[in-house]
């Protein structure tokens, strides 16, 4: 992973909500409508945060009749925490 794809995951990261969702996806797959259920914002913002964290490749979706579902990429999430990790073996 370079550090143009890691900054840009940072950027995904640097809002309250979208670290709420991915803690809640942490847990595993999660549809649309039970992450709209947790926040108190608009489907189209929900939408907005979910774009943001998809283009950057951390969270897949899938489409099932008209609800998407979403779950942590796990190899980008695996390959964005060991770059994390790197920097702090600073010697």
């Amino acid at each position: 992973m370079n550090t143009i794809d890691v900054a840009v995951i940072c950027k995904a990261l640097g809002d309250n909500n979208r670290l709420q969702i991915i803690q809640m996806l942490s847990n595993g797959e999660k549809c649309g409508c039970k992450l709209l259920e947790a926040f108190d914002i608009t489907q189209p913002t929900l939408s907005h945060h979910m774009k943001i964290m998809c283009d950057c490749g951390l969270v897949s979706d899938r489409k099932e009749g008209k609800w998407h579902h979403y779950s942590i990429d796990t190899d980008v999430w695996n390959k964005f925490s060991d770059f994390i990790r790197q920097i702090g073996e600073v010697k």
